[in-house]
């Protein structure tokens, strides 16, 4: 006798059909198409091109430029103890604010001087990693990003003719820090409270031999720290070519409008759709009472800076120009750029060489809100500040 049951038919799942390319190619089609069907194929592809060339000779170069200083600085600082000085100082400072011990102090000064990864760089070091718990340890990613490329950033706004204004910045990046390591250690202790009480390192080596310290005359060293100093400002200046290249330009196609005097599309440098203006407007009452910005094309660098800081700060020369930056956008900028510094870049990369890649949504998520809490301090900081 037949068994009267059958079998379920399955259900067909089409997504499941579709090749991994497809989706990518109807996006990257999609958004050509919509930007071409106002600019004009032709103006568009002009645009692209004159745009990032623009940015490559005018805006490339100048931060390179800026690079090449601020890491002959920062080389000085390191070989003439600056560095320890400012990491004794800061160190009574980490445990109440930070929740970490006193030695972090040098990853704020390390990747204020630099960058994010100089954190990991740190981290690598046994003895360095000795005096963390665990949850303090995989923090420091959130740590030292808020500070990265700090000094970048500050002497940048300063070259502008602004300065006060990076240093309310700096303070409100300092505290969106605190708020994105705090909340990190919250989100570590929830999933893996054993990590509270687990050390990152079991034993250590107390013994360290100390290195042929070749004695130079004053003048030699100091040109040696001003050349390393400035080779290493020259390898992230050319770093950040292609985030300024790729994600400014692209970003200033969604930010900018036609040819100011013909209104039409020419194919001129620093054209655009106007979309990111556009929908910043339907809640700009949201940017301006919490950031200050009285204008919504100023929404930009915020969005840039997720991905890299030297392609949000290539933003601000079109802003001047324009007439969109004020004293407010500048502490706000200086504050959200150095905070989130490229968190979205170099999150992933950070936590994958901690050996905790699974926690970096939890990362992401708590630097977001630390780099919006960063900006809004430093904007009600300016506020003050204007009413004195």
């Amino acid at each position: 006798m037949e068994n009267p049951e059958t079998p379920k038919k399955r259900k067909f799942n089409f997504l499941k059909h579709v090749p991994t390319g497809v989706p990518c190619l109807v996006i990257v089609v999609g958004l050509f198409c919509l930007i071409g069907s106002q600019m004009g194929v032709s103006p568009m592809f002009k645009t692209i091109m004159n745009t990032a060339h623009d940015l490559l000779l005018n805006t490339v170069f100048f931060l390179m430029a800026v690079c090449v200083i601020t890491g002959a600085i920062g080389r000085i600082f390191m070989d003439f103890g600056v560095v320890k000085l400012l990491e004794k100082m800061l160190r009574p400072l980490m445990k109440p604010l930070f929740n970490l011990p006193g030695v972090a102090s040098l990853g704020a000064v390390m990747t204020f001087l630099s960058d994010n990864p100089a954190i990991i760089s740190l981290s690598q070091d046994k003895r360095f990693c000795s005096y963390f718990k665990k949850y303090q340890y995989i923090s420091l990613t959130n740590f030292g990003t808020a500070f990265g490329m700090g000094l970048l950033v500050i002497v940048y706004m300063i070259g502008l003719g602004y300065f006060v204004e990076p240093f309310i910045g700096l303070l409100g990046a300092f505290c969106g820090c605190i708020v994105s390591t705090r909340i990190m250690q919250y989100f570590i202790l929830k999933e893996y409270p054993n990590y509270a009480h687990e050390d990152v390192v079991e034993e250590v080596v107390k013994r360290t031999t100390k290195a042929q310290v070749e004695e130079d005359s004053l003048f030699t060293r100091i040109l040696n720290a001003l050349l390393d100093g400035g080779r290493t400002g020259v390898d992230v200046g050319i770093a950040i070519i292609p985030g300024v290249l790729i994600i400014s330009t692209f970003v200033m196609l969604l930010t900018f409008g036609p040819n100011k005097e013909t209104g039409e599309f020419t194919g001129a440098a620093y054209e655009g759709i106007s979309a990111l203006p556009w929908l910043a407007g339907k809640i700009n009452f949201i940017f301006d009472w919490l950031f200050g910005f009285k204008d919504p094309h100023l929404v930009a660098f915020p969005i840039t800076a997720l991905g890299a800081v030297g392609a949000a700060l290539s933003l601000i020369p079109e802003f001047i120009n324009g007439g969109y930056i004020d004293g407010n956008a500048i502490a706000v900028f200086t504050a959200i750029g150095m905070c989130w510094s490229g968190y979205l870049s170099t999150h992933t990369a950070m936590l994958d060489s901690l050996g905790y890649r699974e926690l970096t949504s939890k990362a992401i998520l708590s630097h977001t809100i630390g780099g919006l809490v960063a900006a809004i301090v430093a904007h009600w900081v300016f506020v003050l500040y204007a009413l004195i």
